[in-house]
């Protein structure tokens, strides 16, 4: 049974990733959703105006304390811990993860590829690698794992465009936008010179398309009962990948997410190919 705690704080998230995540065995989803309560609830000290820094860093040292032996009151701290130890994450992918939540206290762009690339690491590659963990993947589908992870945040980053400049944030590439001669991701900005915002947006999605095919090739290596979730999540982000691409000025009218009945709909034509 998942903790009605852990349950509410991930499904106040992600709705892709909760409403695939359903469809886990029993045990998997238990472990996802203790994943995703920890680093939603991390996320959420970042992502709000006014950040909540004191309560980040309080929370990354109560992680720690308990990490070398301590009690934690915290039931995400607590549960997230024994995961861990359980499935044997490494430490060096939950520090990554705190560093990159930091990052966002203290980062607001990111000059080329390779900075946001190191971002993503921690933000969501080594999510990627604990949920390979979880369900027990050989260690050759880690790459791929980090690319899906990769690939998926990718697709926030585009989407969210208007709702991370409100947060004082950009995330894509500074030297992509000067390729494509854009000055500023501002919507005032934007929509004078739409026509070079939508080559900048349409080369963001190919890149993003390159990393999901690498992942693709890693996805012989999940066992059947657990492929049709993963599956699912990632064709809603390529559907709304798909979406953007057709007109990517919708990224400052609406945030870009498939329907409820949409993501059950798609696991459950995804189920039947695949049988």
């Amino acid at each position: 049974m998942v903790d009605r705690t852990l349950y509410s704080i991930f499904k106040e998230g992600s709705k892709t990733y909760f409403y695939s995540s359903l469809f886990f065995p029993m045990d998997v989803r238990s472990d996802v959703f203790i994943l995703y309560a920890f680093v939603r609830k991390v996320d959420n000290y970042v992502d709000i105006i006014p950040q909540r820094k004191t309560e980040f860093y309080v929370f990354w040292k109560d992680f720690e304390a308990a990490l070398k032996g301590g009690t934690s009151r915290d039931i995400v701290i607590e549960s997230f811990v024994s995961l861990m130890n359980q499935k044997k994450f490494d430490r060096k992918w939950v520090r990554a993860f705190f560093e990159a939540m930091e990052m966002d206290l203290i980062k607001q762009k990111y000059k080329n590829i390779e900075e946001t690339k190191k971002y993503m690491y921690g933000s969501a590659e080594v999510v990627g690698l604990m949920m390979a963990s979880i369900m027990e993947l050989p260690e050759e589908s880690f790459e791929c794992a980090r690319h899906l992870g990769r690939a998926m945040q990718y697709i926030n980053f585009i989407r969210d465009i208007s709702e991370d400049l409100a947060l004082g944030r950009e995330y894509l590439p500074q030297n992509d936008l000067q390729k494509c001669k854009l000055e500023s991701l501002e919507y005032e900005y934007v929509k004078n010179h739409e026509a070079r915002f939508n080559r900048f947006i349409r080369s963001q999605i190919k890149q993003y398309e390159e990393w999901q095919a690498a992942a693709e090739t890693g996805f012989t290596y999940i066992p059947k009962r657990y492929f049709i979730p993963i599956k699912t999540a990632s064709d809603m982000y390529k559907w709304t990948a798909e979406q953007i691409k057709k007109s990517p000025i919708i990224v400052y009218e609406k945030k870009v997410k498939p329907s409820i009945p949409f993501i059950v709909s798609r696991f459950v034509y995804s189920t039947m190919r695949y049988h």
